[in-house]
């Protein structure tokens, strides 16, 4: 079973025409989704507020197949996430917040555990999904996603040692392009994503590049997957779709285990580009219909299929 931990939240899409609509998300919510879509056992932390987007999302999930842990339902309101869209259908985001969250012990039967966005920004909730993975990465694997948002916080540095952490006691960590850019401005993201891989626990980096596709590493060898060619509807959810993705093959390749993870650094070429691969389809499908809908994986299946002919 794979848990995930962080907030379920509505997003609320502005789009060019003036026009808006609200959608079921939030990082770690629409990445439990992706995955039971995938096939996985999947169980999800999260709070929500006793209204009727607290009460949507819940009904989503379970509907899903998505296990709820705990009492979902304690936070004073529902949070909002604001997308407006640009001409080109890419999202800039503002937030309405409420974050909270009791102590978490990791579920039995979990083989990996996969947390980030607002989950690790925002208080008092974030310090215990921290505590959550320290108590965690000696029995499963963790999984990372910062998901780092500008204006969040106005303390960057702070939010810069928080990633670090979370970073160093995550097996893996999926960021994207602008992510980097945000944390380390005056970097090249491969050099920060190196440094990542060295003296931690992380056996691999994989980076979301937007039109210029994706890049990943383990300790050993690095590889440019390029974007594969999407008429995009928007590009909201798409982020978490890839992570679903590649919790996914990373649990059909049999790597989703603390006992194998360390055979990523073994990884050749070929098969590393064949997981981000994996990862790359469930996210341009995503991207492909509005919102975070992530695909099925018989959708997914077809599309590779298709690619391969």
């Amino acid at each position: 079973m794979i848990t995930v931990v962080g907030e379920s939240l509505i997003d609320v899409v502005r789009r060019t025409d003036g026009s808006a609509s609200e959608h079921l998300g939030g990082s770690p919510f629409n990445v439990a989704v992706g995955l039971a879509r995938q096939g996985a056992e999947v169980a999800l932390a999260t709070r929500v507020g006793p209204d009727a987007r607290g009460q949507a999302l819940l009904d989503h999930a379970k509907a899903e197949g998505v296990t709820l842990l705990g009492e979902p339902a304690g936070l004073p309101r529902t949070s909002t996430a604001t997308a407006t869209l640009d001409p080109e259908g890419v999202a800039s985001y503002e937030f309405d917040l409420e974050w909270d969250l009791p102590a978490l012990p990791v579920p039995p039967g979990t083989s990996a555990l996969h947390t980030g966005s607002l989950g690790l920004t925002i208080e008092p909730g974030a310090s215990v999904v921290l505590a959550a993975m320290r108590e965690a990465r000696r029995e499963v694997v963790v999984s990372y996603d910062p998901n780092a948002r500008p204006g969040l916080t106005p303390d960057v540095p702070a939010l810069v040692r928080r990633v670090e952490e979370a970073a160093s006691l995550s097996h893996v960590v999926k960021a994207s392009e602008e992510d980097f850019a945000f944390l380390y401005p005056d970097q090249d993201f491969r050099a920060a994503a190196a440094r990542w891989l060295r003296g931690t626990g992380t056996h691999l980096v994989v980076v979301t590049r937007g039109g210029d596709g994706a890049w990943a590493a383990t300790r050993s060898v690095s590889v440019d997957l390029p974007a594969q060619p999407t008429e995009v509807v928007d590009t909201v959810g798409a982020g978490d779709a890839f992570e679903a993705g590649l919790l996914d093959a990373l649990r059909r390749a049999g790597l989703l285990t603390i006992a194998r993870i360390g055979q990523l650094d073994a990884l050749d070429e070929a098969a590393l580009l064949d997981l981000v691969r994996q990862a790359a389809t469930v996210g341009s499908l995503t991207c492909e219909r509005a919102g975070a809908n992530p695909p099925t994986r018989a959708e997914v299946e077809a599309r590779l299929r298709a690619q391969s002919a």
